[in-house]
């Protein structure tokens, strides 16, 4: 079966319960920062808004931070959106942003605790993965390091049945 869009490589190491435990390569990301619009900023991007105005084919994952619940105030300096980049690209061919709201990050091999869902990825539905992930993560003495993230692998238009989501966190396996 054909990809559609391109997707990052990766090798599962070890699965627990529901939650695979994932090796990503070195991937490049195209990060939005901002309060308003990050996927707008990231469209334009990728629709030519950059140094060569070269338009970069779309790729799945769309990564998103996703905050804990906690029982008091939580401040945070805005939010991101993450694009990986094609792997056509290098740090030193991929197009560099016009945009200031758009940094070319790096990031480094990792590995990474995975819990799949489907449906659409509502607060609510992801609030109770995120928890189920971590409930699996500490049931098995693994731990977290840095932020749960939402990885969303569909257009807006794809039905919700058939809709890929993931959480993930980082994990030292």
């Amino acid at each position: 079966m054909r990809k559609l869009v391109e997707t990052p490589d990766y090798e599962v190491v070890k699965q627990i319960e529901e939650v695979e435990i994932r090796r990503y390569p070195p991937i490049l990301l195209a990060t939005a920062k901002g309060e308003y619009d990050l996927f707008g900023y990231l469209f334009n991007y990728i629709s030519g808004e950059n140094k060569g105005s070269q338009k970069i084919s779309m790729t799945a994952p769309v990564i998103t931070p996703e905050k804990i619940a906690m029982t008091a105030p939580v401040v945070t300096n805005g939010d991101t959106m993450s694009f990986i980049v094609p792997s056509k690209y290098t740090r030193e061919t991929v197009p560099e942003p016009t945009d200031p709201h758009i940094a070319i990050q790096e990031q480094p091999a990792k590995s990474m605790a995975v819990l799949r869902f489907s449906g659409w990825a509502r607060s609510g539905k992801v609030e109770k993965e995120k928890q189920q992930l971590l409930e699996t993560l500490k049931r098995n003495n693994i731990e977290p390091k840095g932020e749960v993230v939402l990885m969303r692998y569909n257009s807006p238009f794809t039905p919700g049945f058939l809709r890929r989501n993931e959480v993930a966190v980082e994990v030292n396996i």
